[in-house]
């Protein structure tokens, strides 16, 4: 069994959006079971690992960290607010939830600005996540970037999505933990992440807006947007984790960040 460890654990994920073939999906996934099952990061419990593929190679990807015993969770890019019904191209939560999904990213800038996304709409997806029983990964983030040194104005914008987004599970009484995916939007695709000092102090200010819902006890905040490695070590245990895009698809850039990960949390202890 896995040794516990007495703080929370990091949190690290990968998208892969829609850059890879299937193939290539089950060959990367492969390659990260096989990482997971070995690499004392996450077999400690000193990081929870999830990756995102795309639709098609959910039920592969599930067998594959399955057989190689991998603790590793599997989420969706995407659900419907739906649960069943004439809703052609839309995939359910029931559905993710019957094939093995464990979480599902909702409300990324790249759905709410391409796709056009509302609110509603984001909040009903949210509400369907919690209804099947699969975690929420909730992406926030403010467009503009502020003037250096003002952070308030960024914690005020994604506090508040984060609460729309929440508003009809809320109003249901059908909620319970999420991880929170702070995206900066511009720093999306950018060569090098937001400044530390700004990373740091608005996931500050979504764990306190966290800690003031008991309904969402068990929440975290992590950092999106061009995340790489030495961003974990610059923030000093300030930071809950990752969600990392393009740098992950090669499997040996996790082994970097999970070796960050795990030299973090003996620094700690």
């Amino acid at each position: 069994m896995p040794e516990s460890t007495t703080t929370a654990p990091l949190v690290i994920g990968v998208s892969l959006k829609m850059y890879f073939s299937h193939a290539r999906t089950l060959e990367w996934a492969a390659a990260v079971a096989a990482t997971a099952r070995e690499h004392p990061a996450v077999q400690s419990g000193a990081v929870e690992l999830f990756v995102i593929p795309t639709f098609p190679s959910l039920v592969p990807v599930h067998r594959i960290l399955a057989e190689a015993d991998a603790p590793v969770l599997l989420g969706a890019q995407d659900l419907a607010w739906a649960d069943e019904g004439a809703f052609t191209g839309e995939v359910s939560g029931h559905e993710l939830a019957e094939i093995g999904v464990d979480l599902v990213e909702i409300a990324h800038a790249e759905r709410r600005s391409l796709f056009h996304e509302t609110d509603d709409e984001i909040a009903g997806k949210v509400h369907a996540a919690f209804r099947n029983h699969l975690r929420p990964l909730i992406c926030v983030g403010e467009t503009t970037r502020a003037s250096d040194g003002d952070t308030s104005t960024a914690v005020a914008e994604v506090t508040a999505q984060l609460d729309r987004y929440l508003a009809t599970a809320t109003a249901a009484g059908a909620i319970g933990p999420v991880i929170v995916a702070y995206e900066p939007v511009w720093a999306i695709g950018a060569p090098a992440p937001a400044p530390d000092e700004h990373i740091v102090a608005v996931l500050a200010g979504l764990e306190a807006h966290l800690r003031e819902r008991p309904d969402l006890g068990g929440s975290t905040a992590i950092y999106g947007g061009s995340a790489g490695p030495g961003l974990l070590t610059r923030g000093q245990g300030r930071i809950g984790g990752l969600f990392l895009g393009r740098f992950a698809h090669d499997p040996a850039a996790i082994t970097a960040i999970l070796d960050e990960a795990l030299a973090l949390q003996r620094s700690a202890a």
